[in-house]
């Protein structure tokens, strides 16, 4: 699973491409196809004509999403939906500095708070009355009826606290996905479909959920899977989702988020600085602005550390289907400053070529093969034959840090 930003590099344009919608998915036509992966087991995502370095490969929104529990607590504010920033670019700025902020070019920030809605009966805040209908449509009814009574005993309460417990920052997943994802199915109107859409995540063996399970919450927490199996199951209906709500089905949800959840990761700051590059501004100005943002990262930095951005993490339909390498052609990036995804190319991809993303993040990708290999191994339970890992096959099975070691000894 990767965390990414809001892609402040990519050029401007490459959303212009005209899009097909397909239930949530923007493809470019004729761009992609699923079918039987040649270098793994199951499925991979091919592209159907050469997709250029830099371009959209596709856009998508999630299937469920929701932000980060501690994210929350710290007081990052985002649509509890589509986690789109709440706050203005300066807000966002003097909390994250911990001092008022004025910031220049204000028509800069894209939050626009006059659209901002709350659910009337739980008071959960979206970006606009679109958001706040589309969560009801999908899965809040139930959600919201259960929880009116904001008073930290509910089960839904206590299930989230529990999670906190257990997973500490830096967050990778989060429970209330599994919850989103049971809600979802309980408020269809047509439960075997969606059903079956969840199980195309589930693919894996019974002791294979249990080690993906146990690996996500870590060696010292490991032991309180049964507790929150019986949180979950006191905070939610049983109605059309009893396969789920087994300690095997429970365990099963935990793999899933762990292995196909994908980081969202959105930022008022972000945008304005995106903005900001857009103005015509004399030499002067541009430096003058440079050198003003430049220092508000480092107070930003020195205040409130590396987290800066509104964290989740979504379930998405066709990433899912990207398999991974240590030498990808493709990346997941947030170019709408929601949840809406979208795939880049950061290579050219040949007609007929399997799409790859990296399942682990940039710093470990710089890694030895031992440990890129061990994490993927723990984590997603397959041996990396990438190429890069099939041409690094002769080095030593050593992990980096004792490479490190070796290097100073």
């Amino acid at each position: 699973m990767v965390y990414y930003e809001p892609n402040l590099t990519l050029k401007r344009g490459y959303v212009n491409f005209v899009f097909t919608r397909v239930r949530g998915i923007f493809l470019l036509k004729m761009n992609v196809e699923v079918r039987i992966s040649d270098t793994s087991k199951g499925k991979g995502l091919y592209a159907t004509k050469k997709i250029n370095n830099g371009s959209i490969i596709f856009e998508e929104d999630p299937i469920v999403s929701c932000q980060f529990s501690w994210n929350s607590t710290y007081q990052y504010r985002a649509c509890d939906h589509c986690l789109k920033p709440l706050e203005t670019a300066q807000e966002n700025a003097t909390r994250l500095t911990g001092h008022y902020m004025d910031l220049p070019y204000s028509e800069c920030c894209m939050t626009d708070k006059s659209k901002i809605v709350s659910c009337v009966m739980c008071g959960v805040e979206y970006c606009s009355t679109e958001c706040r209908a589309d969560a009801y449509n999908i899965y809040h009814r139930i959600l919201c009826l259960q929880t009116t009574e904001r008073n930290n005993v509910h089960p839904l309460e206590q299930l989230n606290e529990a999670w906190k417990q257990v997973h500490y920052p830096p967050e990778t997943s989060s429970i209330m996905l599994i919850v989103r994802l049971l809600a979802r199915i309980i408020q269809s109107s047509n439960r075997d479909a969606v059903i079956e859409q969840t199980l195309q995540f589930c693919h894996r063996t019974v002791n294979e959920d249990e080690e993906l399970a146990h690996n996500l919450l870590g060696e010292k927490f490991a032991s309180q899977i049964s507790l929150l199996y019986n949180l979950l199951t006191n905070a939610i209906p049983h109605d059309g989702i009893e396969q789920f709500l087994t300690p095997a089905g429970f365990q099963g949800l935990l793999a899933l988020i762990g292995t196909n959840g994908q980081g969202v990761g959105t930022s008022a700051i972000s945008q304005w600085v995106t903005k900001t590059s857009d103005l015509t501004l004399t030499g002067e100005e541009r430096e003058v602005l440079d050198k003003f943002i430049d220092s508000l990262y480092d107070q930003m930095d020195e205040h409130s550390g590396n987290f800066l951005n509104n964290e989740g993490v979504a379930l998405y339909s066709l990433q899912s289907t990207c398999n991974h390498s240590c030498v990808p052609n493709a990346e997941p990036t947030f170019l709408h400053n929601n949840h809406r995804l979208s795939l880049v190319a950061i290579k050219d991809i040949e007609e007929g070529e399997e799409i790859f993303i990296s399942y682990l993040d940039e710093c470990t990708l710089d890694r030895s093969r031992h440990s890129r290999r061990k994490e993927l191994m723990k984590n997603y339970l397959f041996a990396c034959k990438c190429p890069k890992c099939e041409e690094q096959a002769e080095e030593p099975d050593v992990t980096s840090e004792e490479e490190d070691e070796n290097m100073s000894d």
